[in-house]
């Protein structure tokens, strides 16, 4: 929910973010767990969780980055260069502080909702739903791994067709209309 909002606010537009076709972006659901998971440790240091949070999920959108560049023939699905503390336009000083603020978020606030919410429901319900929709996302991984989501505002901005021209990422073309 957090690109397509971005996406819908800053150009008014919805765009379904990342590699694959349905409403998930894996990425934030692991850089989730691994908090949740390897962190559980500093629940009583939020300033230690901040800095933990925004090193984990560096590195996971760092990895990501060079993954999908790796296995989708040089295409970037994001690319940071010239902004502020960049590492080869695949972190920057910016997303990491956004990854230490949502850590926080996923930890003292989200993940407490999230558990309370779901601790009212039929479990019998729950695990059915649970498999219907891991079900519909490994669908998904597999028609994505060899279709991957690109265009317009997801790989190529401006909407141009990608088998003619490099595309532009998204970041890159935000900043060329004077967007941060």
């Amino acid at each position: 929910m957090w690109e397509v909002s971005l996406a819908f606010i800053s150009e008014g537009m919805f765009v379904n973010r990342g590699t694959l076709h349905g409403p998930w972006l894996p990425i934030y659901g692991t850089g989730g767990v691994i908090i949740l998971v390897l962190l559980k440790k500093l629940r009583e240091k939020p300033a230690l969780e901040f800095i933990a949070s925004m090193v984990l999920c560096g590195c996971l959108e760092y990895f990501s980055s060079w993954y999908l560049e790796m296995t989708h023939d040089g295409q970037r699905w994001w690319d940071y260069t010239g902004y502020f503390l960049n590492v080869n336009g695949r972190i920057c000083a910016e997303g990491l502080l956004t990854f230490g603020l949502g850590g926080l978020a996923i930890v003292y606030l989200l993940a407490p909702a999230l558990d309370n919410l779901l601790s009212r429901i039929d479990t019998r319900k729950l695990g059915i739903v649970a498999v219907m929709l891991l079900v519909l996302y490994c669908a998904d991984q597999v028609y994505s791994a060899q279709h991957p989501n690109i265009g317009a505002g997801i790989t190529d901005y401006k909407g141009s067709d990608t088998s003619l021209e490099a595309p532009i990422p998204y970041e890159i073309s935000q900043r060329s209309n004077g967007l941060p």
